[in-house]
């Protein structure tokens, strides 16, 4: 798959433990420190064992002052999408503009059923992401002050009004493995945001044609989608499977998943504050060298 030429942005994917929020916090305010672009937060909201997204990122955006911020990816059955797009459009312009929205249609039904949300086939899931993305975008929309009405099967609105709209326009990055999802990506999304541990080549280069093929279908240009990837790493003296060993193999790794299959986000997960510093020193400059020099040929 083509290069997309997006520029390349270098984050992390922590989780947020209630045994110690204080060092959940500290991870956000290191990743800046550091020099990171993105930090991106799990959710899930029915387990007791992690803190409520939402409410982490609002006080993570307070403690930072550039770096941008996103859930990884909100759980859309325990979330509805008109709360969730105020929500998200107010804390963009809280934090000036620094907020992504990263949507899943969910999974572990029996503990969303157990916290009250509805149980969805896999079908059911992806038309109910598909209607809350119209009710997203469509709360987003102040160019118009006609009410807005949806009249989906698992969210309907009547006649709410628009606003506030986010401070800047807010991308919308879906996590997204089967062909379903990722046609929906392709017609509706900004970003695709899959966990690359899961998927071989194949699988990328699969993926990509689905999302570039059902965008084309929708009069979309595939090359606006970026491509971002949640990536487990580890450094160490020799190098082993995917992205373990030392800086060199991390940019051995990481600029063709760049250049061959589109990827211009990586999101390192495993909460290792301290590779943080390191990664920032050596593996994103010459990630981002490497890449440029590749694109000026």
């Amino acid at each position: 798959m083509p290069d997309y030429g997006h520029d390349l942005i270098f984050g992390s994917f922590v989780t947020p433990s209630s045994r110690s929020p204080q060092a959940v916090v500290g991870a956000v305010v290191a990743a800046e420190r550091a020099g990171l672009d993105l930090v991106t937060i799990q959710d899930h909201p029915y387990q007791p064992a992690f803190l409520d997204t939402w409410t982490l990122l609002s006080f993570a955006a307070a403690r930072t002052e550039r770096i941008r911020l996103a859930p990884n990816v909100a759980n859309l059955p325990l979330r509805p999408p008109a709360v969730l797009a105020r929500a998200a459009a107010s804390l963009d312009l809280l934090s000036g503009g620094r907020v992504e929205l990263g949507l899943g249609a969910g999974a572990f039904w029996d503990a969303i059923a157990a916290m009250g949300g509805p149980r969805r086939t896999p079908s059911e899931a992806v038309e109910a992401l598909s209607e809350a993305i119209d009710v997203i975008r469509g709360l987003w929309d102040t160019s118009t002050r006609e009410i807005l009405r949806v009249d989906g099967t698992h969210y309907r609105l009547d006649g709410a009004k628009r606003g506030p709209a986010p401070a800047h326009p807010m991308g919308i990055w879906l996590g997204a493995y089967k062909p379903r999802m990722l046609r929906l990506t392709g017609g509706k999304a900004d970003g695709w945001l899959p966990t690359l541990g899961r998927m071989d080549d194949a699988a990328i280069r699969a993926a990509n044609a689905a999302i570039d093929d059902a965008a084309l279908a929708a009069g979309r240009d595939p090359g606006a989608i970026r491509r971002l990837a949640n990536v487990m790493g580890t450094f160490g003296d020799a190098p082993g499977a995917f992205l373990r060993g030392p800086a060199e193999r991390w940019v051995e790794v990481l600029v063709p998943l760049a250049l061959e299959h589109g990827f211009s986000g990586f999101l390192l997960a495993g909460d290792d504050v301290a590779a943080y510093p390191r990664i920032a020193a050596e593996v994103i400059p010459a990630v981002r060298e490497a890449v440029a020099a590749e694109r000026a040929r």
